[in-house]
């Protein structure tokens, strides 16, 4: 691309900052668009950051003004110096003062995976704010072989030397989740997962986010049901890649029976999680959003 090309795809958002009541500083991008109805509000997965929704954002701006926030400990939103808040009710409560600096009274949800959860839990404490919400390949009920797999790389600060070796880690992260993705895809997803510093390639975000997954310890996981049957009272759709190990088919239909509403797009070839620009997504999400 050239240099006038780079300029002009920068201009797409302003990078913003907003501080949280505990003093952390946290990043989002936003993308301008209409002010006469509600705003996209991306929330991102575990290990992902605001990069991930470049192509939705890009493609809904201007129609919706697009805002894709960075959890703390990822990208450039500040490191939590206590680990023990990189949960759920956290993010939640940090997406509530975002909307609430930026005088938002309600948006339309899109999350990822962890982005998903902090929309439930949204749901059931704060639903004034979720005018309606798009679900990315995740459920009340979570398949262990998914967390699994999660665990066996999340928080290891690993470093490489090129973005092919990123590219080639992160796919073997992946296994084959993905049938469509070439080695071109892989490095473009290393680039929004990683970022380059001093000479090497590294994960773009706080190692310790993983430290509540080590010291919670074997405690009965909580009931997510009714938090996902507060969310089925909005306009919802869940995405769910037919490969995922993390939302099984099982789970996604006993969603549409808590939720008779809500609608269901799957997404062939892909696993854990879509990435919401394949054809498919993409036109379950242009339908669900025709009438926002």
């Amino acid at each position: 691309m050239s240099n006038g090309g780079i300029a002009a795809a920068a201009e797409r958002y302003a990078d913003r900052y907003f501080l949280v009541r505990d003093g952390l500083k946290l990043h989002y991008r936003d993308y301008p668009g209409a002010t006469d109805k509600p705003p996209i509000l991306c929330l991102p997965g575990l290990t992902r950051n605001a990069r991930d929704f470049s192509d939705l954002a890009e493609r809904y701006s201007p129609r919706f003004r697009v805002i894709a926030l960075d959890f703390r400990g990822r990208a450039t939103s500040d490191y939590d110096p206590f680990p023990a808040r990189y949960n759920p009710v956290t993010y939640a409560a940090d997406v509530v003062e975002l909307l609430d600096q930026l005088s938002i009274t309600a948006a339309i949800f899109v999350g990822t995976s962890l982005g998903g959860l902090v929309t439930m839990v949204l749901a059931a404490t704060a639903p004034q704010y979720i005018a309606a919400a798009i679900i990315n390949d995740v459920g009340p009920d979570v398949d262990p072989a998914g967390i699994d797999r999660i665990l066996t790389y999340v928080g290891k600060d690993v470093r490489f030397n090129s973005w092919d070796a990123a590219a080639d880690a992160i796919s073997a992260n992946y296994g084959s989740n993905f049938e469509r993705f070439t080695h071109a895809d892989w490095v473009a997803m290393a680039k929004r997962n990683c970022r380059e510093e001093n000479g090497e390639i590294r994960f773009d975000y706080d190692m310790a986010i993983a430290e509540p997954f080590k010291t919670a310890g074997p405690t009965p996981q909580p009931d997510l049901w009714p938090l996902f049957a507060a969310l089925g009272s909005k306009p919802l759709l869940v995405v769910r890649g037919a490969k995922s190990d993390l939302l099984t088919a099982k789970t996604a239909e006993k969603m549409r029976a808590v939720a008779p509403s809500m609608r269901l797009a799957v997404i062939p070839g892909v696993g854990h999680a879509p990435e919401l620009s394949e054809l498919e997504a993409t036109a379950a999400i242009d339908e669900f959003l025709l009438s926002r």
